[in-house]
């Protein structure tokens, strides 16, 4: 049983992921910011915490980390407000890994996405450039941290029936079941193979378990 801290607790994703972890006995903090959304949460299997984790400053956040056994950051502004978007998906992330350094909760995996680079080539004009830039600040931060890291790359978020099964050797970005997400981030944070490791993926034909043995080392 382990105790895992995610961030973003109400996203779709984390909907799905938290009845996999409760599911298999460990427990989940879900920080969310809407109160609205505590029943959905709990419903799902883990117990919020309401927090504004683009107001908490870093100690702040090291108490809510505190205690827990690894951090799963899959929060977002949502897109549609470049500063916001700035200020959640990278200055937000960043301070939950100094954080967890504070705190000694080494454990950290970042949902990110397929193409996430300092050379990810989006057009500044493009709504999706500060969502691109703030990915690879936040991800270049967290691989040249001492935390011991796994990095999700998904590709487009599909609302498909999920079949435990993924491609993590695609050359180019297709679509994947939010459902195989959750089921990815269940399967890194039970597999220590994974740590320092960058998975992207796509739906596929292999079984998730073997599927995340094979991400590229840092």
């Amino acid at each position: 049983m382990a105790r895992i801290i995610l961030f973003g607790g109400h996203g779709k994703v984390a909907l799905l992921t938290e009845p996999i972890l409760a599911g298999r006995g460990d427990e989940i903090t879900a920080v969310i910011r809407n109160p609205d959304h505590e029943d959905a949460v709990r419903a799902a299997g883990a117990t919020p915490v309401v927090a504004d984790i683009e107001q908490l400053d870093v100690d702040a956040l090291a108490e809510l980390i505190s205690g827990h056994d690894a951090i799963v950051w899959s929060a977002g502004a949502g897109g549609g407000n470049p500063a916001r978007t700035i200020a959640v998906d990278q200055d937000a992330a960043i301070r939950t890994m100094d954080a967890a350094l504070q705190t000694g909760v080494t454990r950290y995996v970042m949902v990110s996405y397929f193409n996430a680079s300092r050379e990810h080539g989006i057009d500044p004009e493009n709504a999706f450039y500060h969502y691109a830039e703030a990915k690879a600040s936040a991800d270049t931060y967290l691989r040249h941290s001492s935390l011991q890291w796994t990095i999700l790359g998904p590709s487009g978020l599909t609302l498909e029936k999920p079949t435990g099964r993924i491609d993590a050797h695609a050359a180019e970005s297709g679509t994947v079941s939010r459902g195989n997400v959750a089921r990815v981030i269940a399967a890194v944070l039970a597999d220590d193979s994974t740590i320092h490791h960058t998975i992207t993926f796509n739906d596929g034909d292999e079984p998730i378990s073997e599927a995340v043995k094979h991400g590229v080392p840092a």
